[in-house]
């Protein structure tokens, strides 16, 4: 049994009675304290570190306490001081002393530790030695062999066995007989029940127009998945950029730290959408002072449709090429009688819708053909107006100024 009297801290029950009235002591009085089961996960705030073991306090009568040794790095430093707050769980009771574990295992629990680890659900350390026939080779407690199936190993399937040799990883036993001789591990379902700790957490915190972190995880040909710590998001292609995508694998990588804005939330259907080109500054608000009406500018046939065809002008920026302006005076049935997807072509700006984000755009040599058009019949319309009695007063007669001109 551990005992440091001199080390622990005394209780000065007037202090504690101090702030209660007597009605709150009657009623504590009569509260029954409930029992720890073993395996049972508690709180617990550290009150006292010695040289061999933990001091905690779980809000319970008698002294918790768990060995140093659980609490060290790989450097053998302390990673926790007075005062933190641990995640423990419980192992028995002596004497009036609990005895707690933050996990079974780390090269020095003794193989009948496993069993209990087993009936109580108390998570395990593991060094994955090899891979093996249908999963890998787990090393717990020093010298004892399990076996950890393919399936059980991460939260996602699909990843490089490689990845995983070599590592020392928190496991839970999921299968324990023949004395030891027979042992399954999970590596995945520590990982889940962290991953339901945060997913609560995330309800509680989480809300649309969020701008938050994560990590791409899948990226698919609608879209990618995105990591939130507990939950995942999805970025639909639309959202991925203000221009267009054709494949998110040329804007986003597996593993890439983003940050994305929540559209919509549906915990029901566990369903988040995202969007990172909402994080990008909107090119729409510079359209007017890059792109005034009757501007010439170069664009990029990027689709042809039954009424159209849309040309890129920058990015995020596409204006619309009317079929009735395609057909030089023409009708055509569709606008790839005349332009190809890919094709650069000369537009000129028309008009600006700024809240619909729309731009008119016609082919500029089409309207340079108009214009010359149009100025032709002006100034044959006040050639005829300011032509003298019995002169030509016709089309000889614009013929003809237009010759002595050239």
């Amino acid at each position: 049994m551990v005992k440091e009297p001199h080390d622990m801290p005394e209780t000065d029950e007037e202090e504690q009675m101090e702030g209660e009235s007597f009605a709150d002591l009657f009623a504590k009085s009569y509260q029954k304290e409930e029992r720890l089961k073993p395996g049972q996960v508690v709180e617990a705030r550290i009150i006292k570190i010695t040289s061999d073991w933990i001091f905690i306090d779980t809000g319970r009568k008698g002294e918790g306490v768990l060995d140093r040794k659980e609490l060290l790095d790989a450097e053998g430093a302390l990673t926790v001081t007075e005062g933190d707050s641990i995640r423990a769980y419980f192992l028995s009771s002596r004497n009036g002393e609990l005895r707690f574990t933050t996990r079974v295992g780390g090269g020095s629990a003794a193989n009948s530790q496993l069993e209990e680890a087993w009936r109580s659900g108390i998570p395990v350390d593991g060094h994955v030695e090899k891979e093996v026939k249908g999963g890998f080779e787990v090393k717990l407690a020093g010298s004892v062999r399990a076996f950890c199936p393919f399936s059980q190993m991460g939260l996602r399937r699909g990843g490089e066995a490689s990845a995983y040799i070599g590592k020392h990883l928190p496991f839970r036993v999921t299968n324990y007989s023949e004395g030891g001789r027979n042992i399954v591990v999970s590596n995945r379902a520590i990982l889940e029940e962290e991953s339901r700790r945060q997913k609560e957490s995330l309800k509680e915190s989480l809300q649309v127009g969020m701008r938050v972190k994560g990590t791409v995880t899948s990226l698919r040909d609608f879209g990618a998945f995105v990591d939130l710590g507990g939950a995942d998001g999805l970025i639909p292609m639309a959202e991925i950029a203000w221009g267009r995508v054709k494949d998110v694998r040329e804007v986003l990588t597996v593993g890439q730290e983003v940050e994305v804005v929540v559209k919509q939330i549906d915990w029901e259907r566990d369903r988040i959408s995202l969007s990172l080109r909402d994080t990008l500054a909107d090119p729409w608000e510079q359209v007017p002072e890059r792109f005034p009406v009757g501007s010439v500018h170069s664009g990029k046939v990027s689709r042809l449709a039954a009424f159209g065809a849309f040309v890129t002008l920058a990015e995020g920026i596409d204006g619309l090429l009317h079929i009735a302006k395609l057909g030089k005076g023409k009708r055509i049935a569709h606008p790839r009688e005349v332009l190809r997807e890919g094709e650069e072509v000369e537009v000129i700006v028309e008009g600006i819708d700024r809240e619909a984000k729309r731009i008119s755009l016609a082919l500029a040599e089409v309207k340079r053909a108009q214009d010359e058009e149009e100025k032709s019949i002006a100034e044959f319309r006040r050639g005829q107006e300011a032509a003298p009695a019995g002169s030509m007063g016709s089309l000889g007669d614009l013929l003809k100024a237009k010759l002595e001109k050239k």
